[in-house]
């Protein structure tokens, strides 16, 4: 046995540096922290966009920003690149945390797994139909998806902002309700909104898939070795006319969920790995031992656990405020209201999006638990459920996507903006006013 070796002083500004630094990665874990800062951001963009310097605003996301190699190059605005690109690894985390639920969590049951899937088309349809209900004009028709979305990073930051005494199941309850909600809102873009889906890149998406199923069988473990196959399916998604960001939702699917097979388990070669270093005194022969710390620290933990630890931070805290940034300039300026149509689209798109997402996502899990297809999460009442639905009114980015693939019309497509705005604004209030309710029944319960 080899005696312990005393700890010596630090400098003191090595202690203050590693104080600062542990203080900071605490901050950045907590997830109310990230959802004010997403908050902040929003609220920035819409001053930004709504001020005199508005026009820089708008500049700014449409700079071009290209990629080449040779003669070939790529050239998107900053705004792609923000929407399409970095939110993939925001997707891609979730993705992940979805596929740890279904494999050990709430989503692990069929009948818990079905029903945010009967939620979600409940708080599809029954917006839609609001809408419908609403503008009678079928110039104003064109606009029936936009309420149907609902986006992911706003919903979670604002229930972020609740803190962790909301249960974890109805964040996950969330997640999935709005993951497979935008699953629906694409669909809806590729039939209704596009001239089709090109499916010819169908294929290229395959082929990525296909390399990230044969890296896995051959046990390649280091998540570098996946980001070839994951350009892939994104380039191959970007070709079809889908989001490209739905690469992200797949590759997370498709993480392992336990860690690969080894020949001796992570403690033992770490032991033996540990027991070598110390008996040996030849740097030259220190390769081999630390290669094999770093591959038991590696296969400590599973794939999907440890790729979700290390890019946590990077989204909650730099992917989702610049997010929210690019795409909360919501400008007002130019909408007018004189005329009914518009007045009818805002009043369509906010009620909607206030009163028939939470009545759609509420009425249709009512429905499925009544007739026994699904049951509740454990630990989600039917208060948690109608906090999902307030929140899934947020719709903002997806719902502004769709209008401005309804509307030619500058005054409808500013209307229907409007309404987005608005009905977000509304049920991310009423979100949090239902959700600090609920958090005071709990813990008085």
């Amino acid at each position: 046995m080899h005696a312990p070796t005393p700890r010596q002083p630090l400098p003191r500004a090595q202690v203050l540096a590693e104080r600062a630094f542990a203080t900071l990665e605490r901050f950045l874990h907590i997830e109310a922290a990230s959802g004010i800062v997403l908050v902040i951001a929003a609220a920035v963009a819409l001053i930004w966009a709504n001020s005199s310097l508005s026009d820089s605003y708008h500049h700014l996301w449409h700079l071009p920003v290209s990629i080449g190699l040779g003669d070939s190059t790529f050239s998107q605005s900053l705004h792609f690149w923000i929407n399409d690109g970095l939110m993939t690894l925001f997707f891609l985390v979730v993705g992940m945390e979805i596929r740890r639920e279904i494999h050990e969590g709430a989503l692990s049951d069929l009948k818990q797994a079905g029903l945010p899937i009967m939620a979600a088309l409940g708080g599809v349809a029954v917006p839609a139909l609001i809408y419908v209900g609403v503008n009678g004009d079928p110039s104003g028709l064109r606009g029936w998806a936009v309420p149907t979305a609902t986006d992911i990073a706003f919903a979670v930051g604002v229930l972020a902002l609740l803190g962790k005494s909301i249960p974890a199941n109805v964040r996950v309850f969330l997640l999935a309700l709005a993951i497979i909600d935008d699953i629906v809102a694409v669909l809806i873009i590729a039939v209704f909104y596009s001239g089709g889906l090109d499916y010819q890149g169908f294929l290229v998406a395959g082929l990525g898939l296909l390399m990230v199923l044969a890296f896995q069988r051959i046990g390649l473990g280091s998540a570098y070795a996946y980001l070839l196959p994951g350009a892939i399916t994104w380039t191959g998604l970007l070709m079809t006319g889908a989001h490209p960001t739905l690469a992200g939702v797949v590759l997370g699917m498709m993480t392992p969920v336990v860690a690969r097979p080894m020949r001796e388990r992570p403690l033992d070669l770490l032991g033996s790995a540990a027991e070598t270093l110390r008996g040996s005194h030849d740097p030259h022969h220190l390769a081999g031992p630390l290669k094999q710390v770093r591959l038991a620290q590696r296969e400590m933990l599973p794939p999907v656990t440890r790729v979700q630890m290390a890019l946590h931070p990077w989204v909650a805290y730099g992917i989702m405020p610049v997010f929210a940034l690019a795409n909360a300039g919501v400008s007002l300026q130019g909408v007018d209201l004189s005329a009914p149509g518009p007045q009818w689209i805002v009043a369509g798109v906010a009620l909607a999006l206030v009163l028939g997402k939470p009545l759609g996502v509420i009425g249709m899990s009512w429905l499925a638990v009544r007739l026994g297809w699904c049951r509740l999460p454990p630990g989600v009442s039917w208060s948690g459920i109608a906090l999902v639905g307030m929140l899934a009114g947020i719709g903002f980015t997806m719902s502004i996507f769709i209008a401005m693939l309804a509307f030619d019309d500058p005054v409808l497509l500013g209307a229907a903006k409007l309404g987005v705005l608005a009905g977000s604004l509304v049920s991310a209030v009423l979100g949090l006013a239902w959700g600090m309710m609920y958090r005071r029944g709990l813990r008085t319960g």
